[in-house]
């Protein structure tokens, strides 16, 4: 369609109607087939087959989207009358009258796809802003147009309605009735009904209406950004779609708005997108692509160390934060609580959620922060805050008011739904503030009585906060004690890891030489094994994880972490506030994370084992385990025998897990000299 003029929209009408029948026949035969024909409806359609289809026609749409969407609306109309003539139910079918072309699929550049809020430069052309909504306005209903009857001719017209100027119509000052000779009347009467006159009828004359505020997404600024917000205009259909937290991308076009001037008052100007699609992805993976050749390197990975499933696992996770030495069972703690578990509904809709928490204790210069860092780096969706400047309104939800309205706007919790939330300094959060968020970490809602608006919000996220003990740590005290935290609270993290800075020579010679090491550019091995991933690939890693692989516990990992949780309930010395039933849940969320970290379909007794050992490392007076410096943890020279034995770094120790349960007949340690033996819970690899 080369050459074609902008102002010849019947050509463009009836090119759009052709393209849709053709691409969209499917489509269309089930928005005639929706039985309401009053209701409005989104019609999607992909820009990149316009594009294809006709470069012209999808230059001009990108150029001229304030001409041609309206346009694209009409053709619909022309497409949805044609297919309903040519049908042999047309019977049963029904023209919608209020259906919308919503564009969805573009083209990756950088002039269309933006993550950063645009300009008062990108005014006119259409373009998709990805975000965060921060705040969500009350759905109202606006007039778009009104209806007068001219005195003097007694035709019937409509003025619409200004968005520029917040929806307002303003009086004619002529008559815009369109008859052979113009009418000059200049009086006119507003009339309530308008389809005996001119078809359209009163609910055509109403709109639904709803503003969002979007904000850039934080991890994709540059460090030292403050993140810019605008408003969204919502219309019809698409009211009610998000809520505060979401991330969603927005297809529309910039407009400028004013409110009327007035004698010696300043006219203030603001940019607003007029949203033409919305669309909502709250999963962690939204913006990483795990392609093919990725998932046959995995595949390779695990059928390379099938026999050695250990040293796999140790070169993962001698991968995540590869800058701070050591701390082998906190990495491999950090990661199966960024990986979870299996969230599981009943069939009464009881929900148990699948997101494990992580409350790291330690002294200062122990690399909690580092964790943490990384952890928000790791994971697109994220949010990073310190417990000294957070109140509960900025941890879960404020109402703020905003244009005579009351307004919710989302905190870190509620923002990080679907993803990890960061919380340093997690002990100076204050008293009062730390109950807002028992209920958001474990019935995953948070509910809001503001300002007259009740309601819930979602809160899926992992939580992994960092604290200092109040004081010198005694072991003789309970966590609660040391950490000044309330027993609901602290019974809520799946794992509680304590970083003593304790005097040790021979660690204190091997961490400084790492250091001074890695300042002089050069390379300190700190795992056994050669081949480290980068970023984008433990990120590729743990979201194909989580994806594919859906782990269901095997008997014999049942039978362990069941005698597990009942030894710990009846021990003498046992903290009310770590082994409740939570307790069990916790051993059932890691045991499949560690699973889903091994790349299997079946928790097997490997999976059950580890996560016992960690529980020990987190319970104050370990029974079965000798408590050992988590701190001071290397990684192991041989982790296949560290796994079984318990070497000399703090490892897993099979025989002495089992053996201490008295499930010894678990093993999976070979009976004879030689190899390992197979598990007897089926090893599912990819």
């Amino acid at each position: 369609m080369p050459g074609i003029d902008v102002t010849r929209l019947d050509e463009y009408r009836t090119v759009l109607c052709d393209e849709f029948i053709e691409r969209y026949y499917d489509q269309l035969q089930r928005l005639l087939f929706e039985p309401d024909p009053n209701s409005h409806y989104s019609f999607n359609v992909s820009l990149l087959e316009l594009l294809d289809a006709s470069p012209a026609l999808g230059h001009v749409i990108y150029t001229k989207p304030a001409l041609l969407l309206p346009a694209c609306d009409e053709a619909l109309l022309m497409a949805q009358e044609q297919v309903w003539r040519r049908h042999p139910l047309s019977s049963d079918m029904s023209v919608k009258p209020f259906v919308h072309v919503r564009l969805a699929s573009f083209p990756q550049c950088p002039e269309l796809c933006r993550t950063q809020v645009p300009t008062s430069d990108d005014v006119g052309p259409l373009l998709s802003l990805s975000g965060t909504v921060i705040r969500t306005g009350l759905v109202k209903i606006v007039e778009n147009r009104r209806f007068y009857s001219c005195t003097t001719c007694k035709g019937v017209f409509a003025m619409k309605a200004d968005l520029e100027q917040y929806s307002f119509i303003s009086r004619p000052t002529r008559c815009l009735v369109e008859n052979s000779e113009p009418c000059r009347g200049t009086k006119f009467v507003q009339v309530a009904t308008s389809a005996r006159h001119t078809g359209v009828t009163d609910s055509a004359a109403c709109t639904d209406y709803q503003e969002l505020r979007i904000q850039e997404q934080v991890n994709k600024l540059d460090v030292g950004s403050i993140p810019k917000s605008i408003s969204v205009i919502l219309e019809n259909d698409l009211v009610d779609r998000a809520k505060s937290g979401d991330d969603v991308t927005v297809v529309g076009t910039l407009i400028r708005r004013w409110r009327g001037a007035y004698e010696n008052d300043r006219c203030d100007i603001e940019l607003t997108l007029l949203a033409n699609n919305l669309i909502v992805h709250n999963d962690q993976g939204s913006g990483i692509v795990v392609t093919d050749d990725l998932k046959h390197e995995f595949a390779t990975f695990w059928e390379q160390y099938r026999p050695t499933p250990m040293t796999g696992r140790s070169a993962i996770v001698g991968s995540f934060c590869s800058s701070v030495y050591g701390l082998y069972i906190v990495k491999l703690a950090v990661l199966l609580v960024l990986i979870g578990g299996v969230e599981q509904v009943d069939r009464a809709g009881t929900r148990v959620r699948g997101e494990a928490h992580l409350l790291l204790v330690g002294d200062p210069g122990t690399g909690k922060s580092q964790f943490l860092k990384y952890g928000a780096k790791l994971i697109s969706r994220s949010v990073l805050t310190t417990g000294i400047g957070s109140s509960s309104a900025g941890l879960t939800v404020t109402a703020v008011k905003d244009g005579g309205e009351w307004q919710l706007e989302a905190g870190a919790l509620v923002l990080a739904d679907r993803g990890l939330c960061c919380i340093d300094e997690f002990g100076s959060i204050r008293e009062h503030d730390r109950t807002a968020i028992l209920e958001a970490m474990e019935q995953q809602t948070i509910s809001i009585a503001k300002a007259g608006i009740v309601c819930k919000l979602h809160s899926r996220c992992t939580v992994l906060a960092a604290t200092n003990p109040k004081g010198t740590y005694d072991p003789e005290q309970s966590l609660s004690v040391n950490l000044a935290l309330a027993s609901p609270l602290l019974s809520r993290f799946d794992l509680v890891l304590v970083l003593l800075d304790l005097p040790n020579e021979t660690w204190d010679h091997v961490v400084s030489s790492f250091i001074l090491q890695t300042e002089c550019g050069d390379q300190f091995d700190t795992i056994p094994s050669t081949g480290m991933w980068n970023l984008d690939k433990l990120q590729a890693y743990l979201q194909y994880t989580k994806a594919t692989f859906k782990p269901l516990q095997s008997r014999e990992s049942q039978q362990i972490l069941s005698q597990y949780y009942q030894m710990q309930r009846q021990g003498d010395s046992r903290n009310a506030a770590r082994t409740t039933v939570r307790l069990l849940e916790s051993l059932i969320r890691l045991s499949q994370a560690h699973a889903r970290l091994m790349a299997r379909n079946v928790v097997t007794v490997q999976d059950a084992v580890t996560v016992i050992v960690l529980m020990e490392t987190s319970m104050q007076g370990s029974m079965l385990l000798d408590n050992a410096n988590i701190l001071h943890s290397a990684f192991p020279d041989d982790p296949e025998d560290d796994y079984l034995n318990q070497g000399k770094a703090v490892g897993d120790g099979e025989r002495i897990v089992l053996s201490k349960l008295g499930l010894m007949h678990l093993s999976t340690a070979p009976t004879t000299g030689g190899g390992m033996a197979s598990n007897r819970s089926s090893q599912e690899h990819p």
